[in-house]
C-alpha cells in the first residue's frame, strides 16, 4: 500500500474512532487530538496490522474503564486522572508505539514489530490491572516492601491485579498473533511468548516506578496520599516522595518502553 494513501486512510480511521471515543466521553478534546496522531502515525508506518492492535487495545481498555464505574469511585481520589483519557495518557499508551512504528519504517525488522506488540501488551497489562485489580477483596500489597497498602496505592500488587497483568498482555499478544496471521505472516506464532512476557514485564516496572519514584503528594484534607497535586476543588496537595516530574504518564510510557526492549531481547533470543 502506497504510504500516501495508508497515511490518509490511517488519519481518517483515527479521526472517525477518537471523535467516536470523545462523543461518548471517552477521551477529552487534547485526548481525541493525541490519539489521532499516535493512530495516524502508527497506521502509516506500521500498517494496518499495528493500527488494528492499537484499535483493539482502546476499544478493551476503555470498556474496562467503565466497568464497576460506581465501585472505582471510592478510589478516584488516588489517581491523577479519571476514565476520559486526555493527551498525556494518550501519548503515554502509544507515544512508545509510534516510536516504534517510525523504526520500523525505516528498519522493517521482526524484532521491531515484537517490540511494537510487547509495547501494546504493556500498556493493556497496566490498565487490566488498574481497572480490575482496585476491585480485588483483599488489600494490595507494596510490591518493594510487601506492605498491605489501599486498593489503588501507586505500586501496589494484588493476586487478582496481577492475573489481570498476565490476562491483559497475553490478549493483545494472541491478538497481534491473529491479525498478522490473517495479513499472511510467517511464524506469527513465534511473537506470542516475547510480546507476552514483555507486557508482564512493562506492567511490573511500572508498579516498581510507582512505588519508588513516581510523584506522589499528600492531601492534608483527606489525610491520603494521592497523584494529583491538587484536589478536584484546587486545593494544593503537600508533595511527599518521589521525582516532581515523573507522573503517571511518565510511567506508563517508560514502561511501556522496557516491555519493549524485554519483548524485543526475547524474540532475537
Amino acid at each position: 500500500m502506497d504510504l500516501l494513501l495508508r497515511f490518509i486512510l490511517g488519519a481518517a480511521l483515527s479521526a472517525l474512532i477518537s471523535g467516536t471515543a470523545y462523543k461518548r466521553n471517552s477521551l477529552s478534546k487534547s485526548g481525541a487530538g493525541g490519539a489521532m496522531i499516535v493512530g495516524t502515525i502508527i497506521f502509516t508506518f506500521g500498517g494496518w496490522v499495528w493500527g488494528v492492535l492499537l484499535f483493539s487495545f482502546f476499544v478493551l481498555s476503555t470498556v474496562l474503564s467503565h466497568y464497576k464505574t460506581a465501585v472505582k469511585e471510592n478510589f478516584a481520589e488516588k489517581f491523577n486522572k479519571g476514565h476520559q483519557r486526555d493527551l498525556g495518557q494518550a501519548l503515554a499508551n502509544g507515544g512508545a508505539g509510534a516510536l516504534a512504528a517510525a523504526v520500523y519504517f525505516f528498519y522493517p525488522e521482526p524484532e521491531i514489530t515484537a517490540a511494537f506488540i510487547g509495547a501494546m501488551c504493556t500498556v493493556n497489562a497496566d490498565t487490566w490491572a488498574t481497572e480490575l485489580g482496585v476491585l480485588a477483596k483483599n488489600p494490595p500489597r507494596l510490591i518493594t516492601t510487601w506492605k498491605k497498602v489501599d486498593a489503588g496505592t501507586s505500586g501496589g500488587i494484588s493476586v487478582k491485579g496481577t492475573l489481570a497483568t498476565a490476562a491483559g498482555s497475553l490478549i493483545i499478544a494472541l491478538l497481534a498473533a491473529l491479525f498478522l496471521m490473517i495479513d499472511g505472516a510467517e511464524y506469527y506464532w513465534q511473537y506470542i511468548l516475547p510480546a507476552a512476557a514483555g507486557g508482564l514485564a512493562g506492567s511490573l516496572l511500572d508498579s516498581l516506578l510507582g512505588a519508588t519514584v513516581q510523584v506522589i503528594y499528600y492531601s492534608p484534607r483527606r489525610r491520603k496520599e494521592t497523584e494529583k497535586k491538587f484536589d478536584s476543588d484546587g486545593f494544593p496537595n503537600e508533595y511527599l516522595r518521589g521525582l516532581r516530574w515523573l507522573t503517571n504518564d511518565w510511567v506508563n510510557f517508560l514502561s511501556s518502553l522496557g516491555g519493549m526492549a524485554v519483548s524485543a531481547f526475547i524474540w532475537l533470543m
